[in-house]
Order: C-alpha cells, then sequence, then structure tokens
C-alpha cells in the first residue's frame, strides 16, 4: 500500500509542476483538477486501508520523477504502476478496490482530457 500511494503523490507532485508551466488553457485546467483531485483520493485509500487492517502507512517512500516524455505518457506510465500494484492491496475487499477504481478514473479522464482536448 505505501508504494501505491507513493505512485499518487508523485503523481500529483508532477501534474502540479506541469500545470503550472502549461501554455495551454485545457492542459492547465485538466492538470489543476487531476493533482487537487489525486491527492484527496491518495488520503482516502489511505485512510480506508488503515480503517480496514489497523495498520499504520508509516514507510511511504519518496520517489522521483524518472519518465521522460511529456505529461500524458507520464500519466500512462503512472497509471499502469497503479494497475500493477493494485492487485496486492486488498484484493477481495470492494470498499479499497472501489476507492482504486476512483483512482484510476481520474488518471483517465485526465489522460482523455490532455489527449483530445486542446
Amino acid at each position: 500500500m505505501e508504494e501505491l500511494i507513493a505512485v499518487l503523490f508523485l503523481s500529483r507532485e508532477i501534474a502540479h509542476r506541469e500545470h503550472l508551466k502549461s501554455d495551454s488553457y485545457a492542459q492547465h485546467k485538466a492538470l489543476g483538477s487531476f493533482y487537487e483531485v489525486i491527492v484527496e483520493q491518495a488520503d482516502s485509500l489511505a485512510e480506508a486501508y488503515q480503517g480496514l487492517t489497523g495498520k499504520q502507512l508509516i514507510d511511504i517512500p519518496y520517489f522521483s520523477n524518472s519518465s521522460k516524455g511529456d505529461i500524458t505518457s507520464t500519466l500512462k506510465k503512472l497509471l499502469k504502476r497503479v494497475e500493477e500494484l493494485r492487485v496486492d492491496v486488498e484484493p477481495d475487499n470492494s470498499t479499497i478496490q472501489n476507492v482504486i477504481d476512483e483512482v484510476v478514473a481520474t488518471f483517465l479522464s485526465t489522460i482523455y482530457k490532455l489527449t483530445f482536448l486542446k
């Protein structure tokens, strides 16, 4: 779970930086929405997990951006990592998986906006 939360935190950081330097209004708005929502979802996921398991998340790693390429490609890579990690996070608990589904939906919606709305 700690690594999944770290990926979400990294996603927020990257999106916020790209949001500030964007010269596209559509990209600026899409990334602004993403970084605001994804951090709330990370918090909800962490709290739900801790409530379910009674375990505190005390070892959330710090990740740096090693992705090269544009923000859309970077978000796609981070989404792929979310999908890989989710299988190890309470896979039989629908509540936790539903929160992760919302995270995935946020990524997909943002990728759509970045791809098709200019």
